[in-house]
């Protein structure tokens, strides 16, 4: 973990007052133990790729240590269930990843959502993609071995990883298919190695704001932490909500602070259970 996550929590920048200017970086990363306060008057928002995993060649071989479920579960239950994974992965995936536990979770960039572990999945109105226009992106694959095709039901994902100089040619590609269809209500999400296409309607962002509205986060001060570019639309949210943000690997545009990697958010979630008392006492620093 970062040496500026040592700095006095007194220094601890709120989002509203971090700077907006192009580049403007947060001089100041609040201490872990003291970051979420009280539980039961904060939503935990998690980005799971990159975020709370590490990443792996491929979407299949990302490996959940057995500690983060049991962390998971515990938050889940100290904050009355106001918990909640955010990825651009089917709820299907995420639960198959996290097997056999279940979380609440906004799925698919925001086109599915639980909102709570005994609840059915429900869509957010996100209307899936053109069969055809999957059918035109889905043979970008063909371009090299190694680029693996991932099809999510409300978006698709062309990963390479394996296969890093077909970069340039599978976004030249999609560009190709996208002036071809310049009416087409799509979006393109670059990534860590990866080249997702969705429809437009809707991101992780609209889906944390519906999330929002609901019990038990309904009410609460979100915290979301989160990597990629995917995760940006959240970090501009959190302000409008009061919340706060956090990336990983990377210090992002509007954020209260980072983590280095993946190991030091879930070594972070499993502090706060174990020092949720020291957390307690410095809420108050932050509101």
């Amino acid at each position: 973990m970062s040496q500026e996550m040592n700095q006095d929590l007194a220094e601890v920048p709120l989002q509203e007052d971090i700077s907006s200017e192009p580049g403007a970086a947060p001089d100041t990363v609040p201490v872990p133990a003291s970051l979420v306060p009280h539980l039961n008057q904060t939503a935990i928002l998690l980005d799971i790729d990159g975020t709370l995993l590490d990443l792996a060649p491929t979407p299949r071989e990302v490996w959940v240590p057995p500690d983060l479920s049991k962390t998971l579960s515990r938050l889940l239950l100290r904050t009355s269930g106001a918990l909640a994974l955010v990825s651009g992965r089917s709820l299907n995936d995420i639960d198959l990843i996290f097997a056999p536990e279940q979380f609440p979770a906004v799925g698919g960039h925001g086109a599915e959502m639980r909102i709570s572990t005994d609840s059915e999945a429900v869509a957010t109105h996100a209307p899936p993609m053109d069969k055809e226009l999957k059918r035109r992106l889905a043979a970008i694959a063909k371009l090299s071995p190694g680029i693996l095709l991932e099809d999510k039901g409300y978006s698709l994902a062309l990963h390479y990883r394996l296969a890093p100089h077909a970069e340039r040619a599978i976004y030249e590609a999609v560009s190709l298919i996208r002036a071809d269809l310049p009416n087409a209500p799509i979006e393109v999400l670059p990534g860590k190695c990866v080249c997702e296409i969705k429809h437009s309607g809707f991101n992780k962002a609209s889906g944390v704001r519906e999330l929002m509205t609901h019990e038990p986060f309904k009410g609460r001060r979100p915290l979301f932490v989160g990597d990629d570019v995917t995760d940006e639309t959240v970090f501009a949210l959190m302000p409008d909500m009061g919340g706060l943000a956090f990336s990983v690997g990377r210090r992002a545009k509007g954020v209260a602070g980072y983590f280095d990697d993946p190991g030091d958010v879930r070594a972070w979630l499993a502090h706060l259970l174990d020092d949720e008392k020291t957390a307690m006492e410095s809420w108050s620093n932050l509101s």
